[in-house]
Protein backbone atom coordinates (compact mmCIF):
# COMPACT_ATOMS: atom_id res chain seq x y z
CA UNK A 1 0.00 0.00 0.00
CA UNK A 2 1.44 3.31 -0.76
CA UNK A 3 1.33 6.52 1.77
CA UNK A 4 -1.68 8.50 0.49
CA UNK A 5 -1.24 12.44 1.27
CA UNK A 6 -3.46 14.34 3.47
CA UNK A 7 -4.80 17.99 3.47
CA UNK A 8 -3.58 20.76 5.51
CA UNK A 9 -4.38 24.34 5.56
CA UNK A 10 -2.21 27.19 7.77
CA UNK A 11 -4.83 29.29 9.91
CA UNK A 12 -4.01 32.25 7.34
CA UNK A 13 -4.47 30.39 3.90
CA UNK A 14 -7.47 30.85 1.30
CA UNK A 15 -8.09 33.59 0.03
CA UNK A 16 -10.93 35.71 1.89
CA UNK A 17 -13.44 37.36 -0.40
CA UNK A 18 -16.22 39.92 0.02
CA UNK A 19 -19.76 38.69 -0.30
CA UNK A 20 -22.39 40.62 0.79
CA UNK A 21 -20.83 42.29 3.38
CA UNK A 22 -19.67 39.19 5.00
CA UNK A 23 -15.83 38.28 5.01
CA UNK A 24 -15.73 34.48 3.77
CA UNK A 25 -12.37 32.27 3.69
CA UNK A 26 -11.84 29.66 1.21
CA UNK A 27 -10.38 27.10 3.38
CA UNK A 28 -10.52 24.44 0.86
CA UNK A 29 -12.06 24.85 -2.68
CA UNK A 30 -13.81 21.90 -4.91
CA UNK A 31 -11.05 22.38 -7.09
CA UNK A 32 -9.23 20.89 -4.18
CA UNK A 33 -11.35 18.22 -3.36
CA UNK A 34 -12.85 17.10 -6.84
CA UNK A 35 -15.60 18.74 -6.41
CA UNK A 36 -16.62 16.35 -3.22
CA UNK A 37 -17.14 19.36 -1.21
CA UNK A 38 -15.53 23.08 0.27
CA UNK A 39 -14.73 24.28 3.86
CA UNK A 40 -15.47 28.07 4.06
CA UNK A 41 -14.73 30.52 7.51
CA UNK A 42 -17.10 32.95 7.32
CA UNK A 43 -16.92 35.99 9.17
CA UNK A 44 -20.24 37.77 9.83
CA UNK A 45 -20.27 41.21 10.92
CA UNK A 46 -23.47 42.70 13.27
CA UNK A 47 -26.85 42.70 11.03
CA UNK A 48 -24.64 40.47 8.39
CA UNK A 49 -25.64 37.36 6.74
CA UNK A 50 -27.29 36.33 3.47
CA UNK A 51 -30.98 36.69 2.37
CA UNK A 52 -33.03 34.04 1.79
CA UNK A 53 -31.85 31.33 -0.66
CA UNK A 54 -32.19 27.88 -1.46
CA UNK A 55 -29.72 25.28 -2.67
CA UNK A 56 -31.38 22.44 -3.82
CA UNK A 57 -28.37 20.13 -4.57
CA UNK A 58 -25.97 21.10 -1.52
CA UNK A 59 -25.95 20.07 1.97
CA UNK A 60 -24.83 23.37 3.94
CA UNK A 61 -23.24 23.04 7.63
CA UNK A 62 -22.70 25.26 9.64
CA UNK A 63 -20.76 24.98 13.60
CA UNK A 64 -20.71 27.97 15.33
CA UNK A 65 -17.34 29.20 16.49
CA UNK A 66 -18.02 32.54 18.29
CA UNK A 67 -20.63 34.94 18.31
CA UNK A 68 -24.60 34.12 16.76
CA UNK A 69 -26.89 33.83 13.86
CA UNK A 70 -30.59 33.60 13.64
CA UNK A 71 -31.04 31.02 11.42
CA UNK A 72 -34.51 31.62 9.47
CA UNK A 73 -36.11 28.63 7.46
CA UNK A 74 -39.79 28.42 6.07
CA UNK A 75 -40.15 26.00 9.48
CA UNK A 76 -38.41 27.41 12.17
CA UNK A 77 -36.10 30.67 13.68
CA UNK A 78 -32.82 29.05 16.01
CA UNK A 79 -30.49 31.04 17.19
CA UNK A 80 -27.04 29.49 16.83
CA UNK A 81 -24.77 30.38 19.49
CA UNK A 82 -21.15 29.71 20.07
CA UNK A 83 -20.99 25.66 19.60
CA UNK A 84 -23.81 25.50 17.86
CA UNK A 85 -24.79 23.15 14.83
CA UNK A 86 -27.01 23.55 11.99
CA UNK A 87 -27.37 21.29 9.32
CA UNK A 88 -29.29 22.24 5.93
CA UNK A 89 -30.16 19.07 3.98
CA UNK A 90 -30.38 18.66 0.16
CA UNK A 91 -33.33 19.70 -1.52
CA UNK A 92 -33.95 23.36 -1.29
CA UNK A 93 -34.70 24.32 1.94
CA UNK A 94 -35.54 28.61 1.79
CA UNK A 95 -33.28 30.06 4.64
CA UNK A 96 -31.37 32.90 5.44
CA UNK A 97 -28.95 33.34 8.49
CA UNK A 98 -28.15 36.88 9.98
CA UNK A 99 -25.92 38.47 12.65
CA UNK A 100 -28.38 40.48 14.95
CA UNK A 101 -25.76 40.92 18.22
CA UNK A 102 -23.61 43.41 18.05
CA UNK A 103 -20.34 41.33 17.87
CA UNK A 104 -18.82 39.76 15.25
CA UNK A 105 -19.94 35.79 14.41
CA UNK A 106 -17.66 33.40 12.93
CA UNK A 107 -19.04 29.96 11.11
CA UNK A 108 -17.11 26.60 9.94
CA UNK A 109 -19.30 25.89 6.93
CA UNK A 110 -19.07 22.82 4.80
CA UNK A 111 -20.60 22.29 1.53
CA UNK A 112 -21.06 18.97 0.26
CA UNK A 113 -20.85 18.48 -2.45
CA UNK A 114 -18.47 22.41 -3.65
CA UNK A 115 -20.52 24.74 -5.41
CA UNK A 116 -21.04 27.75 -3.10
CA UNK A 117 -17.25 28.09 -2.84
CA UNK A 118 -17.26 28.87 -6.62
CA UNK A 119 -19.96 31.53 -6.20
CA UNK A 120 -18.57 33.18 -3.68
CA UNK A 121 -15.05 33.57 -5.71
CA UNK A 122 -17.46 34.66 -9.13
CA UNK A 123 -19.58 37.49 -7.04
CA UNK A 124 -17.25 38.36 -3.79
CA UNK A 125 -14.17 40.55 -3.79
CA UNK A 126 -10.96 39.74 -2.83
CA UNK A 127 -10.18 41.40 0.32
CA UNK A 128 -7.30 40.78 3.23
CA UNK A 129 -8.08 38.50 5.76
CA UNK A 130 -11.08 39.78 8.64
CA UNK A 131 -11.49 42.46 7.20
CA UNK A 132 -15.39 43.94 5.54
CA UNK A 133 -16.48 45.89 2.95
CA UNK A 134 -19.92 47.63 2.98
CA UNK A 135 -22.47 45.02 1.95
CA UNK A 136 -23.55 46.37 -2.11
CA UNK A 137 -26.59 48.59 -2.94
CA UNK A 138 -28.65 46.07 -3.97
CA UNK A 139 -30.48 47.85 -7.03
CA UNK A 140 -32.23 45.93 -9.51
CA UNK A 141 -29.40 45.97 -12.14
CA UNK A 142 -27.72 44.22 -8.77
CA UNK A 143 -30.15 42.09 -8.09
CA UNK A 144 -30.36 40.81 -11.61
CA UNK A 145 -27.02 40.21 -11.54
CA UNK A 146 -26.93 37.75 -8.65
CA UNK A 147 -29.87 36.06 -10.06
CA UNK A 148 -28.30 35.09 -13.05
CA UNK A 149 -24.71 33.93 -11.29
CA UNK A 150 -26.70 31.82 -8.31
CA UNK A 151 -29.09 29.93 -11.19
CA UNK A 152 -25.69 29.40 -13.14
CA UNK A 153 -24.23 27.83 -9.48
CA UNK A 154 -28.09 25.91 -8.32
CA UNK A 155 -28.83 28.67 -6.26
CA UNK A 156 -32.80 30.51 -6.35
CA UNK A 157 -32.04 34.19 -4.42
CA UNK A 158 -35.79 35.16 -2.66
CA UNK A 159 -36.63 38.49 -1.81
CA UNK A 160 -34.88 40.07 1.61
CA UNK A 161 -38.70 39.68 3.88
CA UNK A 162 -39.49 36.00 2.45
CA UNK A 163 -39.21 34.27 5.39
CA UNK A 164 -40.24 37.30 7.96
CA UNK A 165 -43.78 38.00 6.46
Amino acid sequence: MRPIAITTVDAQDGPSLSVVGDTYRLIITGDQTGGAYAAIEMLVPPQGGPGPHAHAGIQESFFILEGEVVVRSETQTYTARQGSFVSIPPGGAVHSFKNESATTARLFCVVIPAGLDAFFQEIGTPVAAGTFLPAPAMGPDEQRRLQSVAKKYGQELFPPDFLTH
